[in-house]
């Protein structure tokens, strides 16, 4: 493996297979602080969400939970969803799904149950979150993709999935509500979405 400046760690070597990828997933030793995942056949090591994400995604899922289909819950990670046919397995930040997808052993979720995601983008994976998963979920059929756009301080929504992504999609800068299409069809209130304005003093 090998380790690019301002970039995830990308496998090396030629695996012969999608399952074969994830059985390394599963068997990669990873230091602290780091996740594994797969972007269209590669295996990509990016570093943990920072400290304050975590107040974002409890927003997150705060505003939108009381909203969600019967049977479904909604949860943070860490969870890996698998889609196959783009030889890609995620784990999304913040994630939608119908109970039963929880009832197995396997730590291999189905992606196609999703029905709703969010990313909070990182240096080391922004590009990725903007392009590739916007792809993947959407043909998949997830029904809503919440990008939060942490290094810009904007939040977008897509929506409408097709085989080439989505057909939908809506932009707003962090403090502003953004409308979270069906199942949903509510409003997010964006506010407390932005980094602190200071570090903490060291204790």
């Amino acid at each position: 493996m090998t380790l690019m400046t301002e970039r995830p760690v990308i496998s090396g070597g030629e695996p012969g297979s999608f399952e074969e990828l994830l059985d390394i997933v599963d068997e990669l030793d990873l230091r602290d602080g780091f996740k594994a995942e797969i972007y269209r056949g590669k295996i990509v090591v990016s570093p943990w969400s920072k400290g304050y994400y975590a107040r974002v995604m409890t927003l997150v899922c705060r505003q939108l939970e009381p909203h969600l289909p019967e049977g479904h819950v909604i949860d943070r990670g860490p969870f890996l969803y698998v889609f196959p046919g783009d030889e890609s397995a995620y784990g999304p930040d913040i994630h939608a799904a119908p109970e039963r997808v929880f009832e197995t052993e396997s730590n291999r979720l189905d992606g196609e149950a999703l029905v709703f995601v969010a990313e909070l983008t990182s240096t080391s994976t922004r590009d990725d979150d903007l392009t590739d998963k916007v792809v993947v979920y959407g043909r998949a059929g997830v029904p809503v993709y919440l990008l939060l756009d942490m290094q810009k301080g904007q939040s977008t929504v897509f929506w409408t999935p097709s085989a080439n992504g989505y057909e939908s999609h809506c932009t707003r800068p962090f403090g502003e509500d953004l409308h979270i299409p069906k199942p949903f069809d509510c409003p997010l209130d964006t506010t407390g979405f932005h980094a602190p304005a200071t570090n903490p003093p060291a204790p």
